[in-house]
């Protein structure tokens, strides 16, 4: 028989004080009363003196590190968008080759970008959070307190600019105000909880005609402010007298329309579902495909009843991981640790590690994001010993006979990126 360690600490990242600090930087409410009262629900707006950290977001990304990322780092597509009047500025127009030796096209120019800020273009950079240190590990501690995927974008927007019309995202945001005044104007969702195939383009006239009306919040975000966004609700922004740089995390949501989904691709297994209809059935005939909806929703529903949550959750899993990459991890330091290792050396789990056991009766398979190791079962114990520590001594791994075997299991881990050393 096999066995599932459950998730929690074990399927997904435990909550850690760098965690709870990194949430504590973006809302200025306590994290229970955040989740209900706010999360999915309702903005919150938190002033700079409401939150730790006196000095702002200047430590995830000043305006001068902005300026770095855009003149000296090699910065390509699409890791820069650019936004003049409420439309894409075209990528050709400030990106070409990288010089010699870079045989690439798509480099961007920062002679072009100042030309178009300087017109009133606002500059986004993307990903930031697979780019920039500081927020590579800043999204990391959030995405263990969300236990969501996110992502980081950067707004640099000149005096006056607006760089989108109104509009909603199909993702929940915390937009962190680091340089400048930005003034945001906030509507109700004209539709609740959108999907992300359901952007708000499709619904640009009902967007613009409550864009006219009231707004439910109309504030200036200053240095140092946070504001919450739930996904769906309208939102527009201008930088006030002088530049404005802004975070915004972008949390990717899994709803239960992801639970439907994953339910009618397993329901293909049903072979009452996979029948055709019967032999010269009219589909534009409402009474032909009557009886046959009738007999459809019946073999569904019975199939819904005797749907396996395992199958459910394995497919949720391999939908979530890849969208949160684990912490970076230095490849000659590992391979030096590789080179080096002894019983005395400490080895942790690597940071953000999404992972999940499976012990069968000679075998353990330890279930990565996008590969599964399979082990011998005796190393079980020193598996969950080791991923939900902090860090241990090789000669301490439990459940092995001898150092040589700990020695064994560590470098196998090391080389597999599971296991970093301290």
């Amino acid at each position: 028989m096999t066995t599932i360690d459950p998730p929690g600490g074990h399927g997904r990242p435990a909550v850690t004080s760098a965690a709870t600090r990194a949430l504590a930087r973006c809302v200025s409410v306590e994290p229970a009363k955040f989740a209900a009262a706010h999360w999915g629900r309702a903005p919150l707006l938190s002033r700079a003196d409401e939150l730790p950290n006196p000095a702002g977001f200047t430590d995830l990304l000043s305006p001068d590190d902005a300026d770095e990322l855009l003149s000296r780092r090699g910065l390509r597509t699409p890791f820069l968008r650019v936004a003049r009047d409420g439309q894409l500025v075209p990528t050709a127009r400030f990106t070409g080759g990288g010089g010699a030796g870079a045989e690439i096209g798509d480099q961007v120019l920062d002679e072009r970008i100042l030309e178009l800020y300087a017109a009133g273009a606002t500059l986004v950079l993307q990903g930031l959070h697979r780019l920039w240190p500081a927020l590579v590990d800043f999204a990391r501690d959030l995405g263990k307190a969300l236990t969501q995927p996110l992502q980081v974008n950067a707004y640099l927007t000149p005096p006056g600019s607006q760089g989108f019309a109104t509009h909603y995202d199909t993702h929940d945001v915390f937009v962190l105000q680091v340089d400048g005044r930005k003034r945001w104007r906030i509507h109700p969702p004209v539709l609740t909880d959108p999907l992300e195939r359901q952007p708000w383009g499709g619904r640009a006239d009902e967007v613009s005609a409550t864009a006219d009306g009231p707004a439910a919040l109309d504030v200036v975000l200053e240095p140092g402010d946070a504001l919450y966004l739930p996904r769906g609700w309208l939102h527009s922004a201008q930088a006030q007298e002088s530049r404005s740089l802004h975070l915004t995390v972008g949390i990717r949501a899994l709803t239960r329309y992801a639970l439907v989904e994953e339910l009618l691709a397993l329901a293909a297994e049903d072979p009452r579902l996979r029948a055709g209809l019967p032999f010269g059935t009219d589909v534009a005939d409402p009474d032909a495909i009557e009886p046959e909806l009738t007999e459809t929703v019946e073999a569904l529903r019975a199939w819904l009843l005797r749907a396996d949550p395992a199958a459910v959750a394995a497919r949720l899993r391999d939908r979530a991981w890849p969208a949160a990459r684990p912490a970076p991890i230095r490849p000659l330091a590992q391979a030096a640790a590789l080179a080096s290792l002894t019983a005395d050396s400490r080895i942790a789990p690597r940071g953000g590690l999404r992972w999940q056991l499976a012990t069968a009766a000679d075998r353990v398979a330890l279930r990565l994001t996008d590969r599964t190791i399979t082990l011998p079962a005796q190393c079980a114990p020193a598996l969950r010993a080791l991923l939900g520590s902090t860090g241990l001594r090789v000669g301490d791994l439990p459940g092995l006979d001898d150092d040589a075997d700990r020695m064994v299991l560590a470098r196998r881990l090391l080389r597999e990126a599971v296991a970093v050393p301290v």
